[in-house]
């Protein structure tokens, strides 16, 4: 029986407007992915709490030839988010049926101060598990058992919903039940996943 679900931030509850890419193209142009792959690689210890991920950025900006300092940069690409205003609702409507709703998600130290406080995730979610606190990310096993450990809970007491399907195998090989969704498939594709693991929403 489910008593806690898990639910990823980028694509399941929150979006950067038109994605990663175009966010950082008014700086990079046509050379965002090839930024946005290279920065990815140097990002992996600040993901696990370890470096400072400005730093990391403003490295990659000056390797890139970007004018823009890191302090107009990082608001404008990594703070501008959406929260999803059907997540929140189903937030609530998982509270309803009796199960826990948390927050399990890769992020950076400074981003995740913005989304526990500017956001209100801490209010939002009754626990939030970031990778740099756990100091471990998804997909790798300790994320999850990290967060299981905190949640007092068994493996498959838990559902996690993640819109990254190695992510999704990962959750299962610990033991929990697992589903991929991502905001684009809409939510009564969701509330349909949901229902398999008898949370009728």
């Amino acid at each position: 029986m489910i008593h806690h679900v898990l639910l990823d931030a980028d694509g399941v509850v929150q979006r950067l407007p038109g994605g990663w890419a175009a966010a950082v193209a008014p700086y990079l142009g046509e050379r965002a992915g090839e930024f946005l792959t290279a920065l990815g690689m140097d990002e992996q210890p600040c993901l696990r709490g370890a470096g400072d991920f400005r730093a990391v950025l403003a490295d990659h900006l000056e390797r890139y030839a970007v004018d823009a300092p890191v302090d107009e940069v990082y608001p404008a690409v990594w703070l501008d988010v959406e929260v999803a205003a059907s997540s929140r609702a189903l937030v609530h409507a998982l509270r309803e049926v009796g199960v826990g709703v948390h927050l399990a998600t890769n992020q950076e130290a400074g981003r995740a101060a913005y989304m526990r406080g500017d956001l209100g995730y801490d209010e939002l979610f009754d626990e939030s598990f970031y990778s740099c606190d756990l100091g471990a990310a998804k997909p790798e096993p300790a994320f999850f058992t990290r967060a299981l450990d905190r949640l007092a809970a068994a493996a498959p007491e838990v559902l996690f919903v993640d819109d990254h399907e190695p992510n999704v195998v990962a959750a299962r090989e610990v033991g929990l039940a697992a589903e991929r969704w991502h905001l684009d498939d809409g939510l009564p594709a969701l509330h349909a996943l949901v229902e398999r693991h008898g949370l009728v929403l």
